[in-house]
């Protein structure tokens, strides 16, 4: 279990973008009820879920960041969105974009093999592959990125970086494309043997959002064809967090997410990270991204969970009715 960082609860702050109406006073009062009742999307509605997201949260000893984002501008909200917050194991799915575009470029095949090492195979770190193959494994990275992105392997997790070179390889490729609120720093062997490390992997909720959006509508092909069905189908194949963005939406939905988690600390009972990213898809075919970090938490894993899948809800309600 990772080593003492002893942080106490902060209360959550909001930030919302909202329309300026300072000229409503002087509007005669049938303009501004055209404005309020045909303007699509007016901020009111928006502010409607961030008053439910906020007393989701008001109760519980934890902080949160959340940011949603619906087809329209206006459909937009954040929490704590500028807040730095540990990602854990949901930096796997920026390794995975790193390595898809380094075989865009011809440095590295979906069917080429990598060898991991029985040694490399560390007890106490969660790895299916360690499961599988307790002996070591020689696999390809298409398989070795399903297994970190959907199962969350740790052992897949480093080889990848490994293959990189380092794990900063990841921030240079993310930053290079113009998102600054993101850090890697560490593999997961470093983050998971020292509990104060995981800190050096940190985004923020709105530009994890920004992150998602720019590589699911791919413009200017950020990924080949190929590489973008690849990484979604995996996405979408998700098989940890059931309890999280899915957990209270209808059982058919499709989400394509990440999760991460830190486990509490043996000592404070604290949790680092509860998080989940991710794109949910609706019944009438269009889309809403999510990302939600809980963080500095004294509540158990449950209540955690609830709490993003309580968030997830009341953001499909929201979008649905609409």
């Amino acid at each position: 279990m990772p080593l003492l960082r002893d942080t106490s609860p902060r209360k959550h702050t909001v930030t919302f973008k909202q329309k300026k109406n300072t000229m409503l006073k002087k509007t005669p009062l049938i303009l501004v009820l055209l404005f309020t009742f045909f303007t699509p999307g007016y901020t009111q509605e928006i502010e409607s879920l961030k008053r439910k997201i906020e007393e989701i949260i008001s109760s519980k000893n934890l902080t949160v960041g959340v940011a949603i984002n619906g087809a329209e501008t206006q459909d937009a909200l954040s929490i704590n969105g500028q807040k730095h917050f540990p990602m854990q194991s949901v930096f796997k799915f920026h390794i995975a974009l790193t390595v898809l575009s380094e075989i865009d470029k011809g440095r590295f095949s979906l069917d080429q093999k990598i060898t991991i090492k029985k040694s490399q195979l560390l007890e106490g770190l969660w790895s299916p592959i360690r499961k599988k193959y307790p002996e070591g494994a020689t696999l390809s990275i298409a398989e070795i990125i399903e297994y970190t992105v959907a199962l969350s392997d740790n052992a897949g997790c480093d080889a990848l970086l490994r293959l990189l070179g380092k794990p900063q390889a990841v921030e240079n490729y993310i930053s290079g494309l113009g998102f600054k609120d993101f850090a890697v720093r560490i593999n997961e062997e470093t983050m998971q043997n020292n509990w104060d490390l995981q800190f050096l992997n940190w985004t923020t909720p709105a530009e994890s959002n920004a992150i998602l959006s720019a590589f699911y509508e791919n413009k200017g092909g950020l990924l080949s064809k190929e590489s973008h069905e690849f990484i979604w189908n995996i996405m979408k194949g998700t098989k940890t967090g059931k309890n999280r963005l899915r957990g209270q939406l209808p059982q058919e939905t499709i989400v394509a997410h990440k999760t991460g988690w830190s486990g509490e600390h043996k000592e404070t009972g604290i949790t680092a990270a509860v998080n989940n990213i991710g794109i949910v898809f609706l019944p009438d075919g269009k889309h809403f991204t999510i990302s939600v970090f809980v963080t500095e938490s004294k509540e158990d894993l449950d209540t955690n969970e609830k709490v993003i899948a309580d968030i997830s809800k009341a953001a499909w309600d929201f979008f649905t009715d609409k």
